[in-house]
């Protein structure tokens, strides 16, 4: 009986587990496009205005009533995850809820400040003026940014627990501004807002990838594809260099990470960077190394020491093979990302144009593909990565998991919520494509511009 009742309890935590990852690793995409899609839109709105060119505003036309539909769904989304918080994790939300409560407080002002001033920006485009219809969306795009930032840093202290006193298992005091401004929210932060411009730049520029590739070779697909694609392009060299520095975060703070990030078992000095491999009987197979490079990129010095997995119990240690292959995959696209950008940018030099062969705009096809399996694996690597701390040396994840049998019946309830969801999305997204996009009388021009 009591095999039994570890077994149930032991896939109710499984279950626990995969609901959360598929509900957030759902909305974060939902998420990346609400922070980087309207600054996308404002400045396509601006050139529109100040060219008047006819194809940049009613890419921002079409993009704003995008930005509306993925607006709502990711509301729904992002509920879902709200509630499964306290749900799913009553001991983690129980034992530090106050401690994390004021990020997430400032994210529900960040989101209805989005909400209230996106209505305004979709419903005055034809009533007010254009400066000040483009004024209007600017704090579309600041609560946008500033939402990322406190859902992001209310996770960096999930990373790196500060700001608290704890005493006999109980929290006694706290300083919300120092949990909410811990050593781990400053690179994930930026890390992660920068993953949304990228995201959302190379998957609205996918879409007009695929039209070109299909003949569809006019000024309004060029600008859709040119536009989003620069700007997403310009933040990949960026991001590396911020990728870099959570790396280094990581090496710091969380040393078992880090050794699960590149397999490594050993405590060694002058430490190679692996290359791809798998891990079998606790040992890397298979990897190329690089001599030097991950004490160089960990510590700044070639020959600095990095901690092994051998240093922590067992019982400690992340899925390594999963850790280790989510953080070569992210590298490895973001990089490919950026070298996409640079051929962009010497063709750009070269003759002032895209490059016009169909290799570029099949890689342009699958960016945004590529950009969100990046993101998803960079909080594979930083959730699972975690394991088997919800918070870090202080809380398991299963100390923290709601104790109550069937968690699974929630899982599979929440599979079928998504698949609607996701059936919806793209349905109305298709036909807003196909739809002409209405115009207010001052912008009649627009409806005597053809679509090729």
């Amino acid at each position: 009986m009591r095999i039994e009742l570890l077994a149930e309890s032991q896939a109710d935590l499984i279950a626990a587990r995969t609901q959360m990852a598929l509900s957030l690793g759902w909305h974060i995409v939902l998420a990346c496009l609400g922070v980087g899609m309207p600054a996308i839109t404002l400045f396509a709105e601006w050139r529109g205005h100040r060219t008047g060119d006819p194809a940049y505003r009613l890419l921002a036309r079409r993009w704003a009533k995008a930005m509306g539909v993925l607006f709502a769904v990711g509301a729904v989304s992002g509920t879902i995850l709200s509630f499964e918080m306290g749900l799913l994790w009553p001991g983690l939300m129980g034992r530090y809820g106050e401690i994390i409560g004021l990020p997430f407080a400032l994210e529900g002002i960040a989101f209805f400040i989005e909400a209230i001033f996106l209505g305004i920006y979709l419903y005055a485009w034809d009533r007010l003026p254009p400066v000040k219809h483009i004024l209007s969306g600017i704090p579309i795009i600041l609560a946008g940014v500033a939402s990322a930032f406190f859902v992001v840093a209310a996770n960096s202290w999930m990373q790196a627990p500060t700001g608290f006193t704890e005493r006999d298992g109980r929290v006694v005091t706290v300083d919300p501004w120092a949990a909410m401004f811990n050593p781990a929210t400053p690179p994930q932060t930026v890390h992660m807002i920068l993953a949304a411009f990228m995201v959302a730049g190379f998957l609205m520029a996918s879409v007009y990838a695929v039209a070109m590739l299909r003949g569809r070779r006019d000024r309004y697909h060029r600008l859709g594809l040119l536009v989003p694609f620069t700007i997403a392009a310009a933040v990949s060299p960026v991001q590396i260099l911020v990728g870099d520095w959570a790396a280094r975060f990581v090496a710091e703070h969380q040393p078992a990470k880090l050794a699960a990030m590149e397999g490594l078992f050993e405590t060694q000095s002058a430490v190679p960077l692996h290359v791809g491999g798998f891990v079998v009987d606790n040992q890397l197979h298979y990897s190329i190394e690089i001599p030097y490079l991950l004490s160089l990129l960990a510590h700044w010095n070639p020959n600095a020491e990095v901690t092994g997995l051998n240093a922590f119990p067992p019982d400690q240690w992340p899925p390594i093979n999963i850790v280790h292959w989510a953080f070569q995959i992210m590298v490895g696209i973001g990089f490919g990302l950026l070298a996409l950008g640079v051929w962009a940018a010497v063709a750009w030099w070269l003759r002032r144009d895209l490059p016009r062969t169909r290799w570029f705009l099949r890689a342009a096809a699958l960016s945004g593909i590529a950009a969100v399996v990046a993101l998803e694996c960079g909080w594979i690597v930083t959730e699972v990565g975690r394991q088997p701390w919800i918070v870090y040396n202080l809380m398991r994840t299963t100390e923290a998991v709601n104790p109550a049998p069937g968690l699974r019946w929630g899982l599979a309830l929440l599979v079928v919520v998504y698949a609607i969801l996701t059936l919806a999305t793209v349905y109305v997204m298709r036909r807003l494509a196909a739809t002409p996009v209405p115009v207010a009388p001052q912008e009649r021009d627009v409806t005597d511009y053809r679509v090729g």
